[in-house]
């Protein structure tokens, strides 16, 4: 796999070329540029995200949909378009086919990115934070279709726990009932995005990639089915406390209810007033986070191709 996309239909899924190669590909989503950081620094961090991958030994393989295919790498006038397109659907997995046969542009999120991921060949993810339960979910019924997407797809996902503007205990506990593995990277907490910590203890912990990497071998060799979410602290230095964030955090989703936001537009919102809120640093600390995912991300995918020769 070349820095150029790869592109592939979906009506033709492609076979596991990247494994096959025996390349350390890492998967990265586009709805961080689309529609999780303003312009420019959503394309500025998509490169930086890259080169972190690149320095770290890997291939980076960010997804969006163009023209009716799933491409697999983009290069960066792609990028570069992304980063200031108005008309871009974000989409998941009720959504996939409808935006792959109306020829739609489309960035993937999790849900979104760990089925194109796991067309590709590729075993492993990196993103910032996992979508989850919602906060009032006993009224709405708002769970994201990431969770759902751990059930079922072999993919493992490196990220700074579930977005802290979500209902994490109920997010834990979901994924939990459905037999997903929650490992901490060198934490027994459940970090919550900005923050190291949830308060949350995990019941799995790993402290190197190696160990990671031979669970994910073991999983497949006991013909488990599902993902694996490798949960991974923001590192201390950057880091917004959680008592800061969440009073924070109340005050954005009590004025998201009062201008009546709702489904997908809930977290782009949510994390737009974050960034006003702090006054940009919750969006320095995103930044940072997504870098530290894709080194141990690559670590990963560099431990798994170790164990495959």
């Amino acid at each position: 796999m070349t820095r150029r996309h790869r592109a592939w239909r979906a009506s033709a899924p492609p076979r596991s070329t990247a494994n096959s190669a025996c390349w350390a590909v890492v998967a990265l989503e586009s709805t961080i540029i689309t529609h999780g950081m303003p312009w420019p620094s959503n394309v500025e961090t998509a490169k930086k995200v890259e080169q972190a991958v690149r320095d770290a030994g890997g291939v980076p393989a960010t997804i969006a949909l163009l023209d009716g295919k799933i491409r697999v790498g983009l290069d960066d006038d792609t990028l570069l378009w992304l980063g200031q397109a108005r008309s871009v659907l974000k989409v998941s997995r009720a959504d996939l086919g409808f935006a792959l046969a109306s020829g739609a542009a489309g960035s993937t999120t999790v849900a979104a990115t760990m089925i194109c991921a796991h067309l590709a060949g590729i075993d492993v993810f990196a993103t910032g934070g996992i979508g989850g339960v919602h906060r009032g979910v006993e009224h709405t019924m708002d769970i994201s279709a990431d969770l759902t997407e751990f059930v079922q797809t072999p993919v493992t996902v490196v990220c700074a726990g579930a977005k802290a503007l979500l209902d994490l205990p109920r997010t834990l506990e979901y994924l939990e009932t459905m037999g997903v593995p929650v490992v901490g990277y060198g934490t027994d907490q459940f970090p919550a995005f900005w923050s190291r910590s949830s308060g949350l203890t995990l019941p799995l912990r790993a402290d190197g990639a190696a160990d990671i990497a031979s669970m994910i071998a073991m999983r497949g060799r006991l013909g488990l089915a599902g993902g694996v979410v490798v949960a991974n602290p923001v590192p201390a230095a950057h880091e917004i406390p959680r008592e800061e964030m969440e009073s924070l955090i109340l005050q954005g989703v009590a004025d998201a209810t009062r201008e009546g936001v709702s489904g997908k537009s809930v977290t782009p919102y949510l994390l737009g007033r974050m960034l006003e809120l702090t006054g940009g640093r919750s969006l320095a600390t995103n930044i940072e986070l997504v870098l530290n995912n894709a080194r141990v991300a690559t670590e990963i995918a560099l431990a798994l191709r170790s164990l495959s020769r």
